[in-house]
């Protein structure tokens, strides 16, 4: 069925971020190659990739600090800037540097200023676990506070939608625990959340949903659960204890054989006749079952070189209509 302008017009403004056949070139390099995405209000985002996987240039586009070559980016159903400037779109960004010789709470307050319905300073400041530092200097914080001055900065225009690339970067592991119950609450009052990470864990722990981009292109979407099925179910592992790996590789389920140590790490879809059949080679020395992580299933997904029309995606199994691509085309 064919979908008119008003039906594209009203799934947009449904939708807090909707790209379409996006593409941006950087002179040969061809950054984002074909990216449709749609992500509804109140969502939960995690977007993966490696290192030059086009995942910045898509936050990049996303904020209006891009054009895309082709496609069309919409934020609530219009373009980026007008979303960004009416205060519906919040940004923490790895780039941005303390302005000097200001009290955060005078740096938050500031921009609070500049948006037509901002987020009160105060509920800012507690949000961001930045109450008791309120009047110390920015440029005497640590880098820890540095990053949650950050996310005030980003919460201040009261936004519908929170960008957050690497939030957690400079943060131990308390303050990343206590930065993520932060951002929960805030998404818990209905706001969308899009962040990047490179801490696989927090991804499986706090989005609602999971995107993987690599060689610029989505080659998974879905639910941590879906993306770790592409994984294969399980992990199983043996001592090698000599054995051949060839003769792992041929057993039932199995779809991939790595050698760590002296050991066969087996991945499989079927764990139970991996083991029966593990059982009758002998082969049980220090046999372990674990189930597939998302670290695994990252690994598998982006492990494709490019130009080989090869690659596997996931369906997204939350209704947003955005398909997982399964071929990979030029490197970032």
């Amino acid at each position: 069925m064919t979908r008119t302008a008003d039906s594209v017009n009203a799934a947009n403004a449904a939708s807090a971020v909707s790209f379409t056949g996006v593409i941006k070139n950087f002179g040969a390099v061809r950054a984002v190659d074909g990216v449709d995405l749609d992500i509804p209000r109140g969502e939960t985002v995690a977007l993966l990739g490696r290192n030059g996987a086009g995942k910045s240039t898509t936050i990049g586009m996303l904020l209006g600090l891009d054009e895309p070559d082709a496609g069309t980016v919409r934020l609530f159903g219009g373009p980026p800037a007008r979303a960004v400037t009416a205060g519906q779109v919040g940004a923490m960004l790895q780039d941005a540097r303390p302005i000097k010789r200001v009290t955060v709470r005078e740096l938050i307050a500031f921009v609070a200023s500049t948006f037509p319905r901002p987020l009160p300073v105060a509920e800012a400041l507690e949000l961001s676990g930045l109450t008791e530092f309120a009047d110390r200097r920015v440029d005497r914080l640590s880098g820890g506070q540095l990053q949650r001055v950050r996310f005030a900065v980003a919460l201040a225009g009261r936004p519908e939608l929170i960008v957050l690339d690497e939030p957690t970067a400079a943060l131990d592991v308390e303050a990343r625990r206590a930065f993520w119950t932060s951002m929960r609450a805030y998404a818990e009052r209905g706001n969308t959340v899009l962040f990047s990470t490179h801490y696989l864990e927090e991804a499986d722990t706090n989005a609602d949903r999971i995107v993987v981009i690599d060689h610029g292109r989505v080659v998974a979407d879905g639910t941590s659960e879906l993306i770790k099925s592409a994984a294969g179910g399980h992990l199983v592992s043996v001592d090698l204890a000599g054995r051949a790996t060839e003769e792992f590789g041929l057993l039932p389920g199995v779809g991939s054989v790595e050698v760590r140590g002296g050991r066969a790490l087996l991945r499989t879809d079927d764990s139970d006749a991996t083991v029966v059949a593990l059982a009758g080679l002998g082969a049980i020395r220090g046999l372990e079952v674990t189930p597939a992580t998302l670290e695994d299933a990252f690994l598998k997904l982006t492990n494709t070189a490019p130009n080989t029309g090869t690659g596997t995606g996931t369906g997204t199994g939350t209704g947003t209509g955005a398909s997982a691509a399964a071929s990979t085309k030029e490197s970032v």
